[in-house]
């Protein structure tokens, strides 16, 4: 009988990666650093004599042999046919397509693909984001909150609805004396706030909890990588809770109730005093109190930044009060959820094989049913010279993503899901470039033409690998980090100008702002955040015609519409940047691209005004005076391991932090 023991593990071979040690990596101008800071881990997870940490040909050495071990594992469980030759060859063409960053993994497969938690633990942090619902909320209590916990502690964005409101009467704990010891591990943390919040739910048994068995401040985490934040955040999270809950004994739980809930744990989860939502809310059309909740400024600034909120739209409403809110501060996001369920590509008819989806991952690129996961791969058209050469990586991203819906993760529910529908978020990062320097109607064909092939694709494997063929498989997800490594513009979005400052912060620990002082680079203290530095990367946008300031509200909406008619069968994540006077615009928009369109936010575009700005557009002449003083840094020689993304690889600031979790 054939076990995963005794398969043998799949393995490029030395004499193969050998050229790529030395070989030029195509970085964009914040490649390097980014990788470094992000994705590269340290070699004594691998090999415990080892010093140092990846550099890129081992990442994508780790990437490519994880990937392939676990389509071998599959095929030799099942008897299948496995040809080591071919896939040998295939390996070999992905290995350099990604080296050369023609794709890559989202940030979770850079981080995570290949690595012993995966294998051994878990394949859960393998994906980018999750749906969870709350209509079962009156049954599964607790169970729920504590699975969005968990999700969020292995790195996964979560998007969650409200539609257990008024589902539940709190009420009055048993408080009794036993000591619960909290044990110092993921499943610890998660299972005290199961307790916790099943006690006011249900009326259970409350012990005292007890934080002596969690790793102090600073200590290593072994597996996920990363150091120890202390019992602190937890306590807190309890303390918060017992807050909210003990104020409402007799009431109804409110959807509300239920946002403040899911934000204290995402508090409590992401890295110290980083700002990024690690979740979406998504609520009713006509539910002002969940709708304004954000306007509370106090609250907003303690925990309520923790998600994204959004509602059900429906196609033939009154967007009036909606358009107004969202002109003050870019929320609330639209998302047309009737549209998912029906439509793939909007240029296909109807379908009603993906009627079960209940909501929307973060960043709304992929539609999800109850406890689904998504995985997303990044591709880069501008890149490639031709259609021929671009659909050879995406037949190396396609096998990406269906070879992680292989994985299990530790939920069953989630099995079930996963099995039956193999969703993946095939995406495309520079649009815009793309545009630039092929043309927008050539990129239309092949859009329409990539599809068909990836359908082609996904019927041939799907035999092979006697799975189900993936209910969807094409978005376009916003992107961020893994878009900064090759220098293309995030997703659909357009480029902030020609030449501009990208504003990277960092802790002021970390071994990296030691090379980056010497390349050259400004550094200053952050002035915003203690124990932060920020760094400002000069940076010229090539292929470049026009940037935010340039482009209309409805020239960004009539690419989502165009991207979410010939590629996307997901949907199209899209955030349109809108001037003040365009404002009043948002409710007609609205109108005209409701049935075009599966979601949508916004978001006012504005000379900041405050200093250290993410993105600052500069002229041609200090771009130069920039950049004339900066050595591009070769190498980091330190023990220094990166942060790993967390949540959905969203364009944002980033802090690179301690884990605030013991995973």
């Amino acid at each position: 009988m054939r076990t995963l023991e005794n398969i043998r593990r799949f393995r490029l071979s030395d004499t193969f990666v050998e050229p790529y040690k030395i070989q030029e990596v195509p970085w964009g101008p914040l490649g390097y650093v980014t990788f470094k800071r992000t994705y590269s881990r340290r070699l004594n997870e691998f090999e415990p004599e080892a010093r140092g940490t990846e550099e890129w040909w081992q990442t994508c050495r780790r990437v490519i042999e994880g990937m392939f071990n676990m389509q071998k594992q599959h095929v030799f469980l099942l008897g299948l046919e496995w040809n080591d030759a071919k896939a040998q060859r295939t390996a070999k063409d992905a290995y350099d397509r990604l080296f050369n960053l023609k794709w890559t993994p989202p940030g979770r497969g850079l981080w995570m693909m290949g690595t012993k938690f995966v294998e051994e633990r878990t394949a859960a942090g393998l994906f980018n984001c999750a749906f969870r619902s709350t209509r079962d909320l009156s049954t599964k209590g607790g169970y729920l909150f504590a699975w969005m916990m968990d999700a969020l502690m292995v790195g996964i964005g979560v998007g969650f609805d409200t539609e257990g409101a008024n589902s539940i009467v709190f009420k009055e704990p048993e408080y009794i004396n036993d000591i619960y010891v909290i044990d110092d591990s993921r499943e610890g943390w998660v299972e005290s706030v199961h307790i916790l919040i099943d006690s006011f739910f249900f009326g259970s048994k409350m012990p005292k909890f007890d934080y002596s068995a969690i790793r102090p401040e600073g200590a290593p985490i072994r597996g996920f990588g990363g150091t120890s934040s202390g019992y602190k955040p937890l306590k807190e999270l309890h303390d918060n809770l017992m807050e909210l809950y003990s104020t409402k004994i007799g009431e109804s739980i409110t959807s509300v109730d239920i946002v403040d809930t899911e934000n204290l744990i995402g508090r409590c989860v992401v890295a110290g005093n980083v700002r990024r939502s690690a979740a979406l809310a998504m609520g009713s059309h006509d539910d002002k109190h969940y709708l304004q909740m954000k306007n509370d400024q106090e609250k907003l600034y303690h925990h309520r930044w923790g998600s994204n909120n959004s509602f059900n739209a429906v196609v033939g409403m009154d967007y009036t009060w909606h358009a107004a809110q969202s002109q003050k501060n870019g929320e609330p996001g639209y998302i047309w959820l009737n549209n998912a369920r029906t439509r793939g590509r909007f240029k296909d008819p109807e379908r009603y094989d993906d009627i079960n989806v209940a909501g929307f991952n973060p960043c709304v690129e992929q539609q999800l049913e109850d406890a689904e996961l998504c995985c997303l791969v990044e591709t880069f058209p501008a890149k490639h010279e031709d259609l021929e050469d671009y659909l050879a990586t995406l037949k190396i991203a396609y096998l990406y993503g269906k070879t992680v819906t292989l994985s299990n993760t530790h939920w069953p529910e989630t099995n079930a899901k996963m099995l039956k529908n193999r969703r993946i978020g095939l995406s495309q990062s520079g649009v815009i470039q793309a545009f630039n320097k092929h043309g927008r109607r050539e990129m239309y064909e092949w859009c329409d033409k990539a599809y068909e092939y990836i359908k082609e694709l996904d019927e041939e494997y799907s035999n092979w690998l006697c799975i189900p063929k993936s209910v969807r498989m094409t978005s376009i997800k916003p992107s961020g980090t893994v878009s900064l490594l090759n220098g293309s513009t995030p997703g659909i979005h357009f480029p902030e100008d020609e030449y501009y400052i990208r504003r990277i912060r960092f802790s002021k620990d970390s071994k990296l702002l030691d090379g980056l002082i010497k390349a050259g680079y400004i550094i200053e203290d952050d002035k915003y955040s203690p124990n932060t530095a920020v760094v400002e990367f000069p940076v010229h946008e090539p292929y470049f015609v026009k940037g935010k300031r340039s482009t209309t509200i409805w020239e960004q909406l009539e690419i989502a519409a165009q991207y979410q008619h010939y590629w996307a069968d997901n949907s199209v994540s899209v955030t349109v940047t809108f001037k003040p006077e365009e404002a009043e615009q948002i409710k007609d928009t609205l109108e005209m691209y409701e049935t075009r369109l599966k979601a949508v936010s916004f978001l006012r575009y504005k000379e900041t005004g405050y200093e250290q700005a993410p993105y600052e557009p500069i002229t041609k002449e200090h771009y130069e005076k920039l950049a004339k003083d900066i050595t591009p840094v070769q190498r980091f020689n330190d023990e220094e391991g990166g942060s790993g993304t967390k949540f959905c690889d969203g364009e944002s600031c980033l802090i690179i932090e301690k884990e605030v979790v013991n995973v």
